[in-house]
């Protein structure tokens, strides 16, 4: 299949590194694979199975900004694009106006997110092939709003290179230069935000840390609030409750696999989560879970076998569950080993980009042969 990936974001995020893993298999299984992206996009460093002539740089400043809808087209007539392939809802309005001014490409859209599709969509999204929900939750909020055809609407979750985040032998050790243990390690990973919930991790370090001395608690992720308000709050919190020698703020790092290598107990407290890509890669780097009984969660973990759900903003629940699992080293093992089992079973890289190309075959049985690229093109 000759598909374009297109994506107009200006940093890394979960989506773009979905779209990075997702592209760059597809390169690999033989696919001709394109990326249309914004100028000094840093995704381009992360499409490594891309040659550099694959990916197109375009000005994509609107929605429908007609000028750049324009020049979309004429990329896709250019290369013979069959799938074009969009994951930000700020980019579907414009992919959608550059695909119908051709007859043979198919439109497939990513929905990442939970909130809700503004009016414009529903205007302009009306010949979309297929749109790939990546959890039952998100797939649910998209047939409420009633914008495509339920038919249409299809759940893939996200997949992971599970190798890359298996578990690295001894690095919890937790010893130091004395060959004494350490505290362990409780760690959250996500971007400073009052949905991430780095706010109800600090109140249940306070009461785990007024029961236990031997625990410290990590909070990772970047804040991306306007000023740094958001870091600015919880750093507030810390020094208000005197946890400033239990908890810190690691900021961001690229090498999530070797951060969850020193965690004991990974959390995630969120108040809405539409799936929760750092839960996933947690149980694959055999990191026991507890995590709020979010929408993205409750499809991931199954409480009691893969890991510990816990009601929304219940600190004292919460802090229960970390204690109980820091005390019961053999329950975190089989947490662990069961949760691992459990990612490499449904959240695999590979299932994900098997049922990505079974959506773009599906979309492309739907053309009328009349409209297929003349002369044809190979398919993978």
């Amino acid at each position: 299949m000759r598909i374009l990936q297109i994506c107009s974001a200006r940093e890394l995020g979960g989506g773009e590194r979905h779209l990075a893993d997702l592209a760059n298999s597809l390169a690999r299984r033989g696919h001709d694979v394109y990326a249309v992206v914004v100028p000094s996009s840093p995704l381009c460093a992360e499409l490594s199975a891309l040659p550099k002539q694959n990916i197109r740089e375009l000005p994509m400043r609107n929605s429908l900004n007609i000028v750049s809808a324009f020049k979309l087209a004429r990329i896709l007539r250019e290369l013979r694009i069959e799938i074009m392939h969009a994951h930000v809802a700020r980019d579907y309005p414009l992919a959608a106006l550059a695909a119908s001014r051709l007859d043979n490409v198919q439109l497939v859209l990513t929905r990442h997110v939970l909130f809700p599709l503004n009016r414009s969509h529903r205007l302009t999204l009306r010949n979309v092939a297929r749109v790939i929900a990546v959890s039952q939750a998100v797939a649910d909020r998209l047939r409420v709003q009633r914008i495509f055809e339920r038919s249409k609407i299809v759940v893939v979750p996200n997949g992971i290179d599970v190798d890359r985040f298996a578990p690295r032998s001894g690095a919890r050790e937790g010893k130091n230069d004395s060959g004494l243990r350490t505290k362990l390690r409780v760690g959250m990973i996500g971007h400073l935000a009052p949905i991430k919930g780095q706010k109800e991790f600090i109140r249940g370090a306070a009461i785990v840390a007024q029961r236990r001395d031997d625990v410290e608690f990590v909070i990772v992720g970047e804040d991306k609030s306007r000023k740094g308000k958001n870091r600015l709050g919880i750093e507030k919190l810390i020094s208000e409750l005197d946890l400033s020698e239990h908890v810190s703020l690691a900021g961001w790092t690229d090498d999530v696999p070797q951060l969850l290598s020193t965690f004991d107990l990974f959390v995630s407290p969120s108040r809405s989560e539409p799936f929760g890509l750092s839960i996933v890669e947690a149980m694959a780097a055999g990191v026991p879970v507890i995590a709020t009984v979010s929408e993205g969660a409750r499809e991931i973990v199954e409480n009691g076998k893969t890991g510990r759900l816990v009601p929304l903003r219940d600190v004292n629940a919460l802090a229960d569950g970390i204690e109980e699992l820091l005390s019961d080293a053999a329950e975190r093992d089989r947490l662990s080993a069961n949760a691992q089992r459990a990612v490499r079973e449904r959240f695999s890289l590979q299932r994900m980009v098997d049922d990505t190309e079974q959506v773009y075959r599906q979309a492309l049985q739907d053309l009328p042969l009349r409209n297929i690229w003349n002369p044809p093109i190979r398919r993978a």
